[in-house]
């Protein structure tokens, strides 16, 4: 199939058998030997020994990849159609709809647009998907989740705050600064805090430190809130402090070597 001119967007159809002429016609001017309701299949098209299936719905859901991804065992060229209306509007738009043609990418479906002049888009073909990873959002979502201690959110939230890499990193110097006072970069880093305790302090991103002299760091009201927020990260961090220094008092206490 050749892909036709992009009309303007049409009105929404009232029923899916008002795509079916535009289709229709436009496979039997490629040579196509076209029948519909077939066995299930909405749309059949043959030509030699190329078989062609065709799903249409008014609008993009989960019944219309069901029925595709089916019809799949039957033969590797499926496309699913849609009217021109169907594509998404509104501030999210266009991502859902680019996320709509990767997901049907990735099922190795094609797509159709059909307006109601008559007109039929071809925006993909179905070919093999190349599964390739976004290797630098892989990066990132890999130091994510080695950066965090545990699981301290529920899965599927909205709306809720999130404990991230980052933030258990702030809470950590928070009860560094809670329990020793004010303290410089470097002496909280040999307590354990993050690699980037530095720009963390500097930036001051949740508004919880202030720096009460040059390089010396002092926890604010709202540091202290933080941690009343995430009473079980904040133990853990204590606990941890703890026994940091129970062992640098053990190690202190060690006989020379050669007296034991």
């Amino acid at each position: 199939m050749s892909p036709s001119t992009r009309e303007r967007r049409p009105a929404p159809p009232a029923h899916e058998t008002e795509l079916y002429p535009p289709i229709r016609d436009f496979l039997v001017s490629l040579g196509y030997t076209v029948r519909s309701e077939v066995r299930g299949c909405d749309i059949t098209a043959t030509r030699e020994d190329e078989l062609v299936v065709i799903e249409m719905k008014r609008r993009f859901s989960t019944d219309l990849l069901i029925q595709a991804v089916e019809r799949q065992r039957l033969t590797d060229s499926v496309y699913v159609a849609l009217p021109q209306s169907a594509i998404p509007t509104g501030r999210s738009g266009r991502a859902r709809w680019q996320g709509m043609q990767r997901l049907l990418k990735r099922l190795e479906l094609g797509l159709l647009l059909v307006s109601s002049e008559s007109s039929v888009l071809v925006l993909f073909h179905p070919i093999a998907c190349e599964r390739r990873r976004a290797g630098r959002a892989r990066r990132a979502l890999l130091r994510e989740v080695e950066g965090r201690s545990g699981d301290y959110n529920v899965g599927g939230s909205t709306r809720q705050r999130i404990c991230t890499a980052y933030r258990e990193a702030a809470l950590f110097i928070a009860c560094s600064l809670e329990r020793h006072g004010p303290m410089r970069p470097r002496d909280l880093r040999a307590l354990g805090a993050d690699a980037r305790t530095q720009a963390i302090l500097s930036k001051n991103y949740y508004g919880w430190f202030e720096r009460i002299d040059r390089g010396v760091y002092a926890l604010k009201p709202q540091g202290h809130a933080a941690l009343a927020e995430y009473p079980e990260l904040a133990a853990r961090f204590r606990h941890a402090l703890s026994e940091r220094e129970a062992g640098r008092a053990g190690e202190r206490r060690l006989p020379p070597e050669g007296d034991a």
